[in-house]
């Protein structure tokens, strides 16, 4: 009977502040509505110089092609490689392509014209993609064979058929509203009523620690369900996107995933004076977690010490299996070790939450 008071508190808590349920209900539609179509790793709108030193019907049937290609911007032809490159270093152009002369004569003859790529790698990815994109535009036209060759070997893409990268992301973009939401709210829980002085009510009762901490909890595992809810019609209504494997998978993990962070949250309140400490010290965890999750780029490509990381990290877990459930239709045997990882991490952060809250009688 405690605990039911104490859940009619937080809800009555939650529902009379004037901003944490338009949060609730605000966050999860802008990040599903906005992420998934800047969240996008493609690379495309590859601005391109071309210097034609051989200024023939070939040539210029190659500069023709650069410019209907979707991945290409043409910016022009340069007289010089100098005059191209102060484009590059102005941030006009990505990438130099130096058309050599004799282009025409050595196709016909059948060689492979030395054709000049130069690519701007600050951005070391758009450089590497687009380079190779380009090259793979040179090498078809100086050399069909070459390139009827390469189309003999068939690719079969498995469960991202036409290579969405909106399916891939969304997954991923339910770990962030979980973790904002069911982090960063119990977080501010504790320290609020420590700075409004009502903590000190609750110290002076008989209730135990392990019913004060359990009805911080739960409110909060019900608002990871809502906010899951809301992410899975946005991605059916919005993309036309919706899960391959069991749905009840889905909500298995997001409630692991939210007793983590809700867990978590408490213990940076119990151990925090004021909402400003407590904001920058979850801050810094978050941020951690979140990056080193393979939330953008895969763990493998990780240092090996980063990587050690991840055998400890919940979002990786999160992350990896909502993506195996959602995309690939995994069952309980593909997710097995992630849930059961989640399970110890979120029993053991709930264990701390209980201990480190500090009830002065």
């Amino acid at each position: 009977m405690t605990l039911k008071y104490l859940l009619q508190k937080e809800f009555i808590q939650i529902r009379r502040n004037s901003f944490i349920p338009r949060l609730i209900i605000m966050f999860p539609i802008m990040v599903m509505c906005v992420m998934p179509w800047v969240m996008n790793m493609e690379v495309k709108n590859i601005v391109v110089d071309v210097v034609d030193n051989d200024r023939s019907t070939e040539s210029q049937r190659l500069v023709h092609e650069i410019e209907a290609n979707r991945y290409f911007i043409f910016h022009g032809q340069q007289p010089t490689y100098q005059a191209a490159l102060e484009d590059i270093e102005h941030s006009k152009a990505d990438i130099i392509l130096v058309i050599p002369q004799n282009y025409s004569r050595d196709r016909t003859l059948g060689r492979m014209p030395q054709v000049l790529i130069a690519a701007n790698a600050v951005n070391g990815t758009k450089g590497a993609l687009g380079s190779t994109y380009l090259s793979q535009v040179v090498t078809a036209h100086a050399q069909p064979a070459v390139a009827a060759l390469q189309k003999q070997a068939s690719t079969l893409y498995l469960y991202n058929r036409h290579l969405n990268f909106k399916l891939f992301m969304i997954p991923a973009l339910f770990a962030i509203v979980m973790m904002l939401l069911t982090g960063y709210l119990p977080t501010l829980n504790i320290v609020g009523e420590k700075e409004a002085g009502t903590i000190e009510q609750i110290n002076v009762t008989p209730v135990s620690k392990w019913t004060f901490i359990l009805a911080k909890l739960i409110p909060y595992w019900l608002i990871a369900f809502f906010v899951i809810t809301v992410c899975l019609l946005l991605s059916w209504l919005i993309y036309g996107i919706t899960p391959v494997g069991n749905v009840a998978f889905i909500y298995l993990l997001a409630m692991l995933l939210s007793l983590f962070f809700s867990s978590f949250g408490l213990i940076v309140s119990n151990y925090s004076d004021t909402m400003q400490q407590a904001i920058f010290v979850m801050w810094f965890f978050v941020m951690i977690l979140m990056l080193l999750s393979g939330l953008f780029t895969p763990t493998r490509s990780m240092p090996p010490v980063a990587y050690l990381s991840t055998y400890v990290n919940p979002m990786s877990y999160f992350i990896d299996a909502m993506r195996t459930v959602f995309i690939r239709g995994g069952g309980l045997n593909s997710i097995g070790h992630q849930l059961l990882a989640l399970s110890v991490i979120g029993l053991t952060m709930g264990g701390w939450a209980v201990i480190s809250y500090k009830k002065n009688k």
